[in-house]
């Protein structure tokens, strides 16, 4: 029971690409044990919420049968990729999952090859063989598959990309992105929907005006349309071969749609005697697919005892993959923490993020363009994508990027769409062909135009915790941040105290040109999901102008004491970075000595820093640009007032914008975001204490 239960090859299981031919005996009987087991998979698996073991969320596969059969057999395991989704047990058992591994990810076990029990259960991967650990984001797998099509044309394999999904979630905003995308690339992949004529307790006639929901996509001008009986296995599995022979030929993407019946309730949480009548449910267990198949096959010359000996067997190997699940050894919590982040690169030459040396100094802005460059010549892998980022002799809104299209080609740099979940989504999916990828892209030409990719950030921030390590999205997203520039709304704010609360990304600011170059070198050659926010409104400012020494490199969590002092100790990031050198210097004067900690590194948090320095001054003041109303600035604070009590001879105090949007009339902006005179106020107030 170890083995991969459908043991047989593509070769085998289907005709050649484009043809109708009937299936012999031999196919049908393969054919059939593999329907046959998966719909006992799928009658078996409520009982074990019943008996309190687990699957508590289980969405039935019946009447799907032959779409399912036809996409998992289409999959060549270990080469091609397959995104399958919640309700593709049949897709996962015929691709190469074995019952055991089904039952095991069923009842969420350590040993589960999807994640060892971490994602949600009826969620089936092995991405040791390229079928994909999806999210619960309904379609959200779209844009990593068409990213990950992206990787396989521009590294000019032949392997396939294919993407599964219920009809409904067509109605999200990032499949049409996804879609449109992989239409205008011509990338390899196939969309599959399998359309049972509901989202839950949602008529299909509730979504969209068209009844045939990829006729939505009717003009989109690479994309084949192949429509299918998703009950039968022969005419899906010719509409996945009409798919696959137009993908080959290398004229775009395609879509099979499949047409299903949901014989069963969307899941078992759901009762759909509440919205469909008795008569429907009657109808559509008379279309069930599997005694269909079964009827055919006896017609078409296979035995009833040699389907009643694959029906007994299916039985034993059932029961015996059940018992062997049930053994299994449950997750440990005491591993919880393993896999939020891996590790990251660590520089041999700068271990404490201190530059040496000197020589001119330079822009922020320059600094950035030059390390992207240096970078990109270091790691031929190394790929930029966003809005306005490439055209000619302009590299993005603010000319970050400047340059770089016309040294290293569109292959490697060029715009997406102005679509931010689709620019951050295929970035997950790119990254995905090889791990030595790194990708970075323009999250969104300003900070807050980010929130369209929220979910996306989501998605990459638990990747490599929900597949225990299996996979690590690669990406540095660089997000032009905070104000200063009158800019107004949507492009003035600031994200991070929204960023820092989500575990499994990287977060840093830098305040000056070196930690720039040096906090950017390091995400670029680490693994894992880095957000680079680039102080706007330091660009091109004199105060942020450093020297870059060669190879200049940031460990993350190394904060850096911009200014030595035993009064009081300000701790901040960003343009304010330069806010309390300017009032510290002002205090010195009186004679007052204030010790500056540029945090840099948000999360990881250089606490060791943050802790020795307050423990010598007894004060701390926390500067940041964001709101002092859920800002970043309360989470120092208050792991300061944990750590370092008995040290404190004044509460933590904090300064940062007021709880109201930066407004545009530079009259508001100032009045809204802090400054020097701000910051030298709030010192006072905690040094008078």
């Amino acid at each position: 029971m170890d083995k991969n239960f459908n043991n047989v090859t593509l070769a085998e299981a289907v005709p050649a690409a484009g043809t109708v031919a009937a299936p012999d005996r031999d196919t049908l009987k393969t054919w059939f044990r593999i329907m046959h087991m998966g719909r006992v998979l799928d009658d078996k698996a409520p009982n074990y919420l019943k008996q309190a073991i687990g699957w508590s969320y289980h969405a039935p596969c019946a009447g799907h049968d032959g779409i399912q059969l036809a996409l998992g057999l289409s999959f060549r395991a270990s080469h091609d990729f397959l995104f399958p989704y919640y309700r593709d047990l049949l897709t996962c058992l015929a691709a190469g999952l074995t019952p055991l591994e089904i039952i095991l990810n069923g009842i969420s076990k350590a040993t589960d090859v999807a994640g060892g029990g971490r994602h949600m259960s009826n969620h089936f991967a092995k991405p040791a063989i390229n079928i994909q650990n999806v999210s619960s984001c309904t379609g959200n797998h779209t844009l990593h598959a068409m990213g990950l099509a992206r990787a396989v044309k521009k590294y000019g394999s032949d392997a396939l990309v294919f993407c599964s999904q219920g009809e409904s979630s067509a109605s999200e905003g990032y499949v049409y992105e996804a879609i449109n995308g992989a239409n205008l690339e011509r990338v390899p992949v196939v969309f599959v929907l399998q359309d049972n004529g509901f989202g839950i307790a949602v008529p299909k006639s509730d979504q969209t005006a068209n009844v045939d929901v990829c006729d939505n996509f009717a003009g989109f001008l690479n994309m084949k349309i192949v429509k299918c009986d998703g009950k039968d296995p022969v005419d899906s599995m010719r509409a996945m071969n009409e798919a696959i022979a137009h993908l080959r030929s290398g004229a775009g993407p395609a879509m099979v749609y499949a047409h299903c019946v949901r014989i069963g309730s969307h899941s078992n949480s759901d009762k759909h005697e509440l919205y469909r009548s008795p008569e429907e449910l009657a109808e559509a267990r008379r279309q069930d697919p599997l005694p269909r198949f079964r009827g055919y096959c006896l017609d078409h010359g296979v035995a009833e005892a040699e389907l009643a000996e694959i029906e007994q067997r299916n039985l034993a190997d059932y029961n015996e993959a059940s018992d062997a699940a049930l053994k299994a050894p449950d997750p440990d919590p005491a591993d919880i923490l393993q896999f939020v982040l891996p590790d990251p690169w660590v520089p041999e030459q700068f271990p404490d993020g201190l530059p040496a040396g000197a020589g001119a100094p330079v822009s922020m802005l320059t600094a950035i363009n030059q390390t992207l460059k240096e970078e990109f010549r270091h790691n031929p892998d190394t790929y930029i994508w966003g809005q306005d980022v490439a055209h000619k002799d302009k590299g993005g809104i603010f000319n970050v990027t400047k340059g770089m299209q016309q040294e290293f080609g569109r292959e490697r740099v060029f715009n997406g769409p102005i679509a931010e979940d689709f620019i951050t989504g295929t970035a997950d999916g790119f990254s995905r062909f090889d791990p030595k990828i790194r990708v970075v892209v323009e999250g969104a030409e300003f900070a807050d135009y980010f929130w369209p990719a929220a979910e996306e950030l989501i998605e990459l921030s638990h990747e490599y915790w929900r597949t225990r390590g299996q996979y690590s999205p690669n990406i540095t997203i660089r997000l032009a941040s905070g104000g200063y520039i009158g800019g107004g709304l949507y492009h003035s704010q600031n994200i991070e105290g929204w960023l820092t609360g989500i575990p499994g990304i990287r977060v840093v600011v830098p305040a000056f040109a070196d930690d720039a170059a040096g906090l950017l070198r390091t995400c670029l050659r680490s693994r894992g999901v880095n957000l680079f926010l680039e102080p706007k409104f330091l660009y091109n400012s004199a105060q942020a102008k450093a020297f870059c020494p060669p190879e200049f490199a940031v460990p993350f969590g190394r904060a850096r004491i911009r200014r030595e002092g035993k009064r009081l100790t300000v701790l901040a990031y960003g343009t304010p970075v330069h806010f309390a050198l300017d009032a510290a210097r002002k205090l010195e004067a009186e004679g007052v000595g204030v010790e500056v900690v540029d945090l840099r590194s948000l999360s990881p948090l250089d606490t060791e820093t943050i802790f020795a320095s307050v423990r010598k001054t007894h004060r701390a003041l926390v500067v940041h640009e964001d709101k002092v109303f859920g800002g970043f600035g309360g989470e120092v604070a208050a792991q300061v007032s944990q750590e370092c009590f008995p040290w404190l001879d004044a509460p933590v105090a904090r300064v940062g914008s007021a709880f109201t949007p930066v407004g545009f009339n530079r009259i508001l902006e100032r009045a809204i975001l802090p400054n020097t005179e701000k910051v030298l106020e709030g010192m006072r107030k905690v040094l008078a204490f």
